[in-house]
């Protein structure tokens, strides 16, 4: 049975609480610590519109191919436990995908989930014939959640802002 949907979702535990976490999340100034796509194009222009933080905060980036194009908005900030957001791959080719952090308590720490569903398109289709988008992405989240605990852990310190 094959489904017009995927998803892909990895988890880490973060030896810091829920609400250091939630607050490197749900400001998207500060994924440039942590984002696994940062170091793909150093000349990566980036956009922030709305709020700082929170529900209609939003982020576009242009960058090279490796980057490509696209936009987050945040549509949905639950603190300190969720943060839902739409975003919108442009190029290398178009998508639309949910991507969901959920921010649990564990022991004196958190469990953080990194979920993004979307649908499958012709392109990703076509990929999926390769490679699913689960081993394409999945490592990237492992990645990026590797650093985000590590920022965390830090207490969100990573320099001025």
């Amino acid at each position: 049975m094959t489904t017009d949907t995927y998803t892909v979702r990895r988890s880490t535990t973060v030896a810091a609480p829920p609400e250091h976490v939630y607050e490197q999340i749900v400001d998207f100034r500060k994924w440039t610590a942590w984002s696994p796509w940062e170091e793909l194009d150093p000349a990566m222009t980036r956009d922030y519109t709305g709020p700082a933080a929170g529900p209609g905060a939003g982020y576009s980036w242009s960058g090279n191919r490796k980057a490509g194009r696209g936009r987050m908005a945040i549509t949905e900030a639950v603190e300190p436990s969720t943060v839902r957001i739409d975003l919108l791959f442009e190029k290398p080719f178009k998508s639309r995908n949910e991507t969901t952090f959920d921010i649990e308590p564990d022991g004196a720490g958190s469990r953080v989930t990194w979920t993004m569903t979307g649908r499958k398109t012709l392109a990703t289709k076509i990929m999926g014939i390769v490679r699913s988008m689960d081993s394409m992405v999945g490592p990237d989240f492992e990645k990026g959640l590797a650093r985000l605990r590590a920022v965390a852990e830090q207490g969100g310190e990573t320099g001025p802002s």
